[in-house]
């Protein structure tokens, strides 16, 4: 008999489109909670239609890969017949998430002060791009925006070249980490109190969060870090280098270290350069060691290196794409490659758990659900027949 998932006691509402938010409630849905997708009937969360390829259905794999372990229900909450739904369902629910501008949600009366005024136990969080509050609070919030404006765009890339993004989404996903974080202390909280409470998470914030190093550089020094390409702020060798047949990174982040690291290199003298004798002095000529040990390093392979390191206790790796990533022998040992079954797709890839339960192991209940494919099943549990005509008539779900 299979454990019982630790959150399988809690119901969410996922009002969010996107990223954020979907990927917070699906990491709550891989736990075990039931995760209904509340959708507008008309097309759904837009991520349905985006992105610029298709498999076999009309969804895209951007919402495959977000939505798993979620019903889906469509309603119409701009009408009362969809609102008088939507209420049933928060009469039931532990946790609604929503990502629209600020003062949408109250616009259309499934705002937290309402909600919780149906259900005090109801822990209610917004993703927006900037909070709720402040005097950014009425802009329209991606990634991108995030990143430019928090900081990180102005600290990547290549010294003296144009601005470069993560291409990893960071403030959509640091955004959807946070709230996941925040939801489940206000969970606990709950335990003690009996009330839920209100969770008001930006993209900006866990951008600017994310930033730790290069706040920290910038309140010891009172310079705006930098680009740096690879190299890291607090650690020196921390970077790539290029070998005779390309590129890969290594981490000497310690003195001893950085010990073994000049023994691997061939440059033992490099101890006792005082350029170079700890980590304030290898930072403050980060360059002229980058160029120094590259010459060493353009002599051997990829592997050589490596392998050289590895073998002296020196952290260092290829720099794999994710082609190489996802065949490797370990990510399949870590189980982060997993075959879902889709009603329309067939058998497609998806993404692990990147944290593993010894007793209580996520698992993928569901794929990710078509638009409204739970609508009957939901309205049946909630009492409603989903051929009530005056539900349809009054525009509930169109």
């Amino acid at each position: 008999m299979s454990a019982v998932q630790p959150l399988s006691h809690l119901r969410v509402l996922d009002l969010s489109q996107v990223m954020a938010g979907p990927f917070c409630c699906m990491l709550l849905g891989d736990m075990g909670a039931d995760v209904i997708k509340v959708e507008p009937p008309n097309g759904g969360d837009q991520t349905r239609k985006s992105m610029g390829f298709r498999m076999k259905g009309a969804d895209s794999p951007g919402f495959l890969a977000l939505n798993r372990n979620k019903r889906s229900i469509a309603l119409n909450l701009k009408s009362e017949a969809g609102r008088e739904v939507f209420y049933r369902l928060v009469d039931t629910a532990d946790i609604v998430v929503e990502n629209g501008r600020p003062g949408v949600a109250k616009k259309l009366g499934i705002d937290y002060p309402t909600l919780s005024a149906r259900n005090p136990r109801l822990i209610y969080a917004s993703i927006s791009g900037f909070g709720q509050t402040g005097p950014w609070s009425g802009r329209p919030g991606f990634d991108l925006i995030a990143q430019a404006m928090s900081g990180i765009i102005s600290a990547m890339g290549i010294p003296g070249a144009e601005p470069v993004k993560s291409g990893i989404s960071v403030g959509d996903l640091g955004a959807g980490l946070f709230s996941l974080y925040g939801i489940l202390s206000a969970v606990i909280g709950r335990e003690k109190t009996g009330q839920g409470q209100y969770v008001d998470a930006s993209l900006f914030e866990a951008a600017l969060a994310l930033g730790i190093w290069e706040t920290t550089e910038y309140w010891a020094t009172g310079k705006s870090p930098e680009p740096l390409g690879t190299a890291n702020r607090m650690s020196a060798p921390y970077q790539a280098f290029k070998a005779a047949d390309g590129h890969f990174v290594v981490g000497a982040a310690n003195q001893k270290l950085w010990t073994a690291f000049v023994h691997v290199v061939g440059l033992p003298q490099l101890l006792n350069d005082p350029r170079f004798i700890e980590n304030k002095e290898r930072l403050q000529n980060r360059v002229a060691l980058a160029e120094l040990l590259e010459t060493e390093f353009a002599k051997q392979s990829v592997d050589h290196w490596v392998e050289a390191f590895l073998g002296a206790g020196v952290p260092a790796g290829p720099i794999y794409d994710y082609g190489q990533v996802l065949a490797s022998e370990h990510t399949h040992a870590r189980e982060m490659v997993m075959d879902v079954e889709h009603p329309i797709e067939g058998v497609i890839k998806s993404l692990g758990f990147p944290v593993k339960l010894s007793g209580t192991p996520q698992s993928v209940r569901r794929s990710a659900p078509l638009l409204a494919q739970h609508t009957a099943e939901i309205l049946s549990e909630l009492g409603f027949d989903d051929g009530d005509e005056s539900l349809v008539a009054r525009g509930a779900f169109a």
